[in-house]
């Protein structure tokens, strides 16, 4: 082989290796879908449904889905279901939260998992009016 050839090989050896390393992944999938009274722009005191989906990448989380935790900004969570088991990795639950508003209009809720497994993390965002357009009627 030549020194060319070598060079060559080598390139496409460092980019197989740096393509396949292993990707950070976190050990669980969460995602937000809002299932009643879904609209553009949201007005503080609308209320809405949302379903938060956890799907458990390691099948078994020493973590109970009760640990999850949730943080918002111009969003509280009014009322809540249980967490129901859709199958052996996938859990669910519908939370009715209320917009209360923020000044810039950007409003989110953010769930969040802990573990030893690298925990989980979703996010809703959501526009609403903002509050300074309202204070200044």
């Amino acid at each position: 082989m030549t020194p060319k050839n070598i060079l060559k090989l080598f390139l496409i050896l460092a980019i197989t290796f740096f393509f396949n390393l292993p990707k950070q992944t976190q050990a669980c999938e969460i995602d937000f879908e809002i299932v009643k009274n879904e609209k553009a722009v949201y007005d503080t005191s609308d209320v809405f449904v949302a379903k938060v989906n956890v799907i458990l990448t390691h099948r078994s989380c020493p973590e109970a889905l009760s640990k999850t935790k949730f943080k918002s900004e111009g969003l509280k969570i009014v009322g809540a279901t249980d967490w129901k088991q859709i199958n052996s990795r996938k859990w669910e639950r519908k939370l009715k939260i209320k917009v209360t508003g923020s000044d810039d209009g950007k409003t989110f809720i953010n769930a969040i998992r802990t573990c030893d497994k690298e925990g989980g993390f979703g996010s809703l965002k959501l526009k609403s009016v903002p509050l300074k357009s309202i204070h200044k009627e």
